[in-house]
């Protein structure tokens, strides 16, 4: 069997009201993580769908000789995709289960329950002439008669004229209501099942939520006349971590409700989030919040300097960042590996290309207000993601390049490597101290084949590592700002300069001089992680050629010595060194020493070659052969390809893919996108807050949607060789679509010829 990864980073837009679909979506997304771990662990998976997620992993593994686990490991979201993030994370971080968010979703989502106590209308009298602002908006949304069910037309009718009649030129939904809501949501998966951690030991879970500052911060840029210029940054980044804890919550319940109900504050609905809306509602719970300068000095660090925290004002984070893949591919880079993995990134678009109809019409000039409007308020929640995935397709072409060049030159290399021990290598018994002399001897020999260009590698190694360095120790600081990265780099840079660590003229031969090797020896953290990553791959191309159950020891002991390494480059390791970081001004060379002793990788090293000695000695001459061969020729092979990937490494060393779930791609069931799905994309989004039986349709429709892109997700992990036929992949959609109709039939009593008529569609 092999052993693989499939990791999921997953990406969360905003939606508005359709924050209930996402719920629906989520949970599915939970219930396959779930069934993975219980599969994993051997334990019962229930009779929900996530006892047919179990059996779809069971069948893959019979098909395909494929052990595959299914996690998430990165969660980004905003607004209402940020407020999903959140509780997924929580549940994935703790073992609470999101069920008990179902019906406080159903029942809370409600316009009613969120309007604010002041907002409402005292009477009918209230506004009586918006009443036909009120009917205009219903005929817009192609008309209640048309689009709603009759038992549900009044009870849509009277919450659109409430809703409507509301007080205006404020917002009419309540802060402090919401703020409520999501404290009780978060005591409620606190209070209900619980099951141990989805994530492996050791796996860290990260989650971002963005935030939009109203005020901005300033953001000081160096130019070259004038010398500098002063910006304001808008864009904020909540942050949370569990670090790969057994059981550890992601954050006090307030961090978390901060995040939430900042980052969903939507422009005109919800008021502005300011800080003592908050400890307004710890009063009034009785909760006290001991994190809480830590917290703010992190995720406002400036204002938090400037002793501005109670002036800041948080909007909805989807005003600028509708999209937040940057965060979440910053995260690949602390990522442990301990197999074969599969990333992919899952964005979650509940309606792509959604206007919220004001600035633009097909073939028409947009007027004076559709202008403005449509640059204050669409724009820039529209914006492509164009961007994001150009850099993510990028980066996986240059790990393909890397790896297309790796295979056309292995034959070259290992006569290189052939040449200069014989064949009488296969034939000795690699014990450590002779893994330590054959590895520097081909490390030599490599250096002297590279001739002068050994010295511009050298010197991009050098410059990565100083780029590692100044990005772990700014991880530490926990210093915002692009100033304080620059002046940790250069008090690096400096050091070694200053000690001679970066000369690679010794003997005219590019090869490193003494104090570079020291250095080296000492930091180069990255080249070990790269030399294992590539014996990694290598293995796990002879084992899909030979399925030679002799290489797993050795795989095995390359993936824990690599997870040792990995450990290493997480800050949350040093995060002791905070204080000597935000005080270093010039001299770095206490704090290298201080890192270099921490990391100890000449005891590292000495560990890893005991496994790979005992790993290398399991294997056949025949199988020996080719894994020496890559282990020795790393050298050769890393001097071709670092120039290629511009220093930076190989990450977790396969590309990346990316799946989106939304409805236009979810059609086993019903073609038509959202149009024919969704009640909530009604009144621009707003429409699932006027009924519950609008939000248990979209919470069924995301649970149904999710079901079905999750399977082609999981089934596009395969080799083509262990590909199921199309008939069978459809008969697993019908078993998981009917496990869920029967899973929510009792709690959706809203939508009974809904699930009846659906019933009928799945077949």
């Amino acid at each position: 069997m092999h052993d693989k990864e499939l990791r999921l980073a997953l990406v969360c837009y905003g939606g508005i009201s359709l924050a209930v679909y996402m719920h629906g979506i989520t949970k599915e997304l939970w219930r396959l993580v779930c069934a993975s771990k219980a599969r994993r662990d051997g334990m019962d998976a229930g009779d929900t769908s996530q006892r047919i997620y179990h059996e779809l992993l069971d069948e893959v593994a019979a098909t395909s000789d494929l052990n595959l686990r299914v996690m998430i490991d990165i969660v980004s979201g905003a607004s209402a995709g940020g407020i999903n993030g959140i509780f997924l994370s929580q549940a994935i971080a703790t073992g609470q289960s999101l069920d008990p968010l179902t019906d406080m979703w159903l029942e809370n989502a409600d316009v009613e329950a969120l309007l604010a106590p002041d907002a409402a209308p005292d009477s009918k009298l209230t506004k009586i002439w918006a009443l036909p602002i009120a009917w205009m908006a219903a005929r817009r949304e192609h008309g209640i008669e048309e689009t709603v069910e009759p038992a549900t037309r009044d009870e849509v009718r009277a919450k659109l004229e409430h809703f409507v009649r509301a007080r205006w030129f404020e917002p009419p939904f309540g802060g402090t209501q919401f703020l409520g809501m999501l404290f009780d949501a978060l005591d409620a998966m606190r209070d209900g099942p619980q099951s141990g951690r989805l994530l492996p030991d050791g796996q860290p879970l990260d989650l971002f939520v963005t935030v939009t500052d109203f005020g901005g911060h300033p953001e000081r840029l160096r130019l070259n006349s004038p010398p500098e210029v002063i910006e304001t940054e808008h864009r904020l980044v909540c942050s949370f971590t569990d670090r790969g804890a057994t059981v550890t919550p992601l954050g006090h319940p307030a961090e978390l409700a901060f995040a939430a109900r900042a980052t969903s504050s939507f422009p005109g609905a919800f008021p502005p989030f300011m800080l003592s809306e908050l400890d307004d509602a710890l009063d009034a719970r009785g909760m006290d919040w001991q994190s809480r300068d830590a917290f703010l000095q992190h995720v406002l660090p400036r204002q938090y300097a400037a002793n501005a925290i109670d002036t800041v004002v948080l909007i909805d984070g989807a005003v600028l960042v509708n999209a937040p893949f940057a965060p979440a591919m910053k995260a690949l880079r602390e990522r442990p590996a301990r197999r074969h993995v599969d990333r992919r990134f899952v964005f979650i678009d509940p309606v792509p290309d959604h206007r919220f109809g004001i600035s633009r019409e097909p073939k028409q000039k947009p007027g004076f207000f559709q202008t403005i409007i449509g640059a204050l308020s669409e724009l820039p929640r529209q914006q492509p993601i164009s961007d994001n995935l150009e850099e993510i397709a990028e980066r996986s072409e240059k790990i393909e390049r890397m790896l297309g060049i790796v295979e056309a030159i292995r034959e070259e290399v290992e006569t290189q490597v052939v040449s200069l021990f014989g064949y009488t290598l296969f034939l000795d018994y690699p014990t450590p101290k002779r893994l330590v002399a054959w590895r520097r001897r081909a490390q030599n020999a490599a250096v002297d084949k590279a001739g002068y260009t050994h010295a511009a590698y050298g010197q991009l190694k050098i410059d990565g590592m100083i780029d590692k360095l100044a990005e772990l120790f700014y991880t530490v600081a926990d210093q915002q700002g692009l100033d304080e990265r620059r002046r940790i780099r250069s008090a690096i840079a400096g050091t070694i300069d200053q000690r001679g660590a970066r000369d690679f003229s010794a003997n005219h031969s590019g090869a490193p001089s003494p104090a570079t090797l020291e250095f080296l020896r000492s930091h180069d953290l990255a080249f070990r992680i790269r030399r294992l990553r590539l014996l990694s791959r290598r293995i796990t191309d002879l084992d899909s050629e030979h399925l030679d159950a002799q290489l797993h020891p050795v795989r095995d002991a390359v993936y824990e010595s690599l997870a040792d390494y990995l450990e290493l480059e997480r800050s949350t390791n040093f995060s002791d060194l905070k204080g000597d970081i935000r005080a270093l001004r010039g001299d770095a060379g206490p704090l290298l020493d201080k890192l270099a002793e921490r990391m100890d990788l000449t005891g590292l090293d000495a560990k890893t070659d005991d496994r790979l000695s005992a790993g290398f000695s399991q294997l056949s001459k025949e199988m020996r052969r080719p894994v020496l061969l890559a282990y020795l020729g790393f050298a050769f092979f890393d001097i071709a390809t670092l120039p290629l990937l511009q220093g930076e490494g190989l990450g977790e060393f396969d590309p990346m893919r990316i799946d989106r779930i939304s409805p236009e791609d979810a059609v086993a069931i019903r073609k038509g996108g959202a149009q024919a799905t969704l009640k909530g994309i009604q009144f621009n989004t707003f429409g699932a807050f006027f009924s519950r039986v609008y939000r248990e349709n979209d919470y069924l429709w995301g649970r149904l949607h999710g079901a079905d892109r999750l399977v082609d997700i999981v089934l596009s992990t395969l080799p083509p060789a262990g590909r199921f036929k199309p008939g069978r992949v459809d008969s697993i959609k019908r078993s998981l679509f009917h496990a869920i109709l029967d899973e929510e039939e009792a709690r959706l009593s809203k939508v009974g010829p809904l699930i009846e008529s659906l019933r009928g569609e799945i077949g």
